[in-house]
């Protein structure tokens, strides 16, 4: 019995002088690896955004600052929602029919490469008297090449609805009794508009009403007293945000 507890004895101060040795010779046990907290790499964009905004002077953003501009507070809410790069172009000039703009598109030469594209056209062809042939003819060309610039996805053109801009004191000034006429072909060019896009599954964003604010709201209107301010082409964004998100995470 005492050779037996001596034997047990022996065995365990055994064990404590090599776990003794091996702590002195470096060579403990390594601690239990602690992992990183985890990384999600199915972010719903993980790349670059190329951005093309097509129109006239509510693209172009006249009478506000550059960065006032739709297209430039819908990069900054792109930015900011997705922390990516954002390259932006603008082809849009004070004054274009779709005539011009159609030109114009063609004078660049773009590559098919932007994830997306916004369209918003037609004001001047209603203010300039067009034939509204003219717009039912060229409005599905823009659309089309819009789709063409969009890597051929429809999914990811977004056409904006026409402003009102008798609701603006310029617009009150010249239409004079006049105002209600020019809302209502507004209202026609926007519903062929909204028809075309609905029949042919591109997303349309209505914008008209936040326009028609403008006389009771005064800040909605650029000092011009005809163009958008920097606040309703905010509210233009935000309008238009949740359709971006859909088509470019999509």
């Amino acid at each position: 019995m005492k050779l037996q507890f001596k034997q047990i004895v022996t065995l365990i101060f055994s064990v404590f002088l090599l776990s003794c040795n091996a702590e002195e010779n470096g060579s403990a046990p390594a601690p239990p690896a602690v992992n990183p907290p985890a990384v999600n790499p199915n972010l719903p964009i993980s790349g670059p955004i190329n951005y093309l905004a097509l129109g006239d002077s509510y693209t172009i953003g006249q009478s506000v600052c550059e960065t006032c501009r739709f297209p430039e507070q819908l990069k900054e809410s792109l930015n900011a929602m997705y922390g990516v790069s954002i390259s932006s172009k603008i082809i849009a000039t004070t004054g274009w029919t779709t005539s011009n703009l159609l030109a114009g598109i063609k004078a660049q030469a773009l590559e098919p490469k932007y994830d997306l594209v916004t369209l918003l056209i037609g004001v001047n062809n209603q203010y300039q008297h067009r034939n509204f042939s003219v717009y039912e003819k060229e409005f599905p060309e823009l659309v089309t090449k819009a789709i063409e610039l969009a890597k051929g996805d429809r999914k990811n053109v977004i056409v904006i609805s026409i402003p009102d801009y008798a609701y603006t004191p310029y617009g009150k000034s010249v239409a004079r009794n006049s105002s209600a006429m020019i809302s209502a072909e507004i209202d026609q060019y926007n519903k062929f508009a909204e028809n075309y896009c609905n029949d042919n599954k591109i997303t349309f964003v209505n914008i008209t009403d936040i326009t028609r604010q403008g006389l009771e709201n005064p800040e909605l209107v650029a000092n011009d007293g005809l163009h958008p301010s920097k606040l309703a082409y905010s509210r233009f964004v935000e309008r238009m945000m949740p359709k971006v998100k859909m088509a470019l995470e999509d």
